[in-house]
């Protein structure tokens, strides 16, 4: 009877061993597609929950259906799978901060993963992690200040876009779940996000620093980004909150200075003023102007390897 019980042991081991099911939010998103892809290479079967029932992606890639704003999912996704990667929300910068729009943003964030965790509660799930993007804007402006995880919140719509946030993933706690939270830098990538438009007056000869120059810039490459879900996935040790960030944060104007070396073109126009971004911009600018420098030591000390640590590996790879 000792043998049966230690067989019947290995036997559900090796089964939580081979399934290799994920389910990914915001899967036709730029992070989400590079995510899934990496996923699929790796041996994993990858389910992705969208508001479209048949994006185009890759045919391997299972799509549930989902609609937030009407509390409503397929949980038929999470049957069989082992967690949950959840990337879903509305972006910060590309409209006017009005009410509206705040609401909406946090609302995108808060009540998708309460929604995640309401089908997993109710419906009979292996799942039992639930990794979740978050954002550094939970520091806000903080100067030079060096931020570790323990740092408290900023203030501010993105400090306090942040916090609900948060708050919202930690419910997962309650059910048991492992939960890890990824507080993501700027993440560069040629196909979009903020490095096209910021490298784009560089390219022609027209970069300057914005503002003074001297915010500070915690940036990844998205590579990084995706390796760092990938080990969140495969470190169940790995619990808590993390800054998603390379280990050598930089300012603005080292950044700038990085791409005219990376393109070759000079920089002769003087700085845009900051009051000028605010004119255009007006409660957005924080996101220009704010200075969140973060230190990434937590996540080298639990085993992560960047491959692009410094801005010039992963300039240069970017545009290779």
């Amino acid at each position: 009877m000792h043998f049966a019980n230690n067989c019947l042991k290995i036997a559900i081991f090796e089964t939580n061993m081979t399934n290799k099911t994920i389910v990914v939010s915001g899967g036709t998103g730029l992070i989400g597609q590079r995510l899934c892809k990496t996923l699929l290479d790796k041996g994993y079967e990858v389910r992705i929950l969208s508001r479209q029932l048949n994006p185009s992606m890759d045919k391997r890639i299972r799509s549930f259906a989902w609609d937030v704003s009407k509390n409503v999912v397929d949980e038929r996704c999470f049957e069989g799978a082992v967690a949950v990667i959840h990337l879903a929300g509305e972006a910060i910068v590309d409209k006017a901060w009005t009410p509206a729009r705040k609401k909406a943003i946090i609302d995108s964030r808060t009540d998708s993963v309460r929604l995640i965790y309401t089908a997993l509660n109710s419906y009979n799930t292996s799942v039992k992690t639930v990794i979740s993007a978050a954002a550094i804007g939970f520091y806000s402006d903080r100067g030079d200040e060096l931020l570790s995880e323990n740092s408290p919140a900023g203030e501010g719509f993105l400090a306090e876009s942040c916090i609900a946030w948060e708050q919202a993933i930690d419910e997962g706690e309650a059910l048991g779940l492992r939960i890890v939270t990824f507080r993501t830098g700027i993440v560069l990538d040629v196909a979009g996000g903020a490095l096209p438009p910021m490298a784009l007056p560089v390219k022609f000869g027209f970069g300057a620093n914005l503002g003074s120059g001297k915010q500070w810039i915690s940036w990844i490459h998205w590579e990084d980004v995706v390796n760092m879900y990938l080990f969140a996935v495969e470190h169940s040790n790995l619990q808590g909150t993390y800054n998603m960030a390379a280990p050598e944060p930089i300012t603005n104007s080292t950044f700038t200075q990085a791409l005219a070396k990376q393109f070759k073109r000079p920089l002769w126009l003087p700085q845009v003023p900051a009051i000028l971004l605010k004119a255009v911009l007006g409660e957005r600018s924080a996101a220009i102007l704010g200075s969140t420098r973060v230190a990434v030591s937590k996540i080298q000390d639990a085993g992560f390897k960047f491959n692009f640590p410094s801005i010039s590996s992963a300039l240069k790879n970017l545009y290779a």
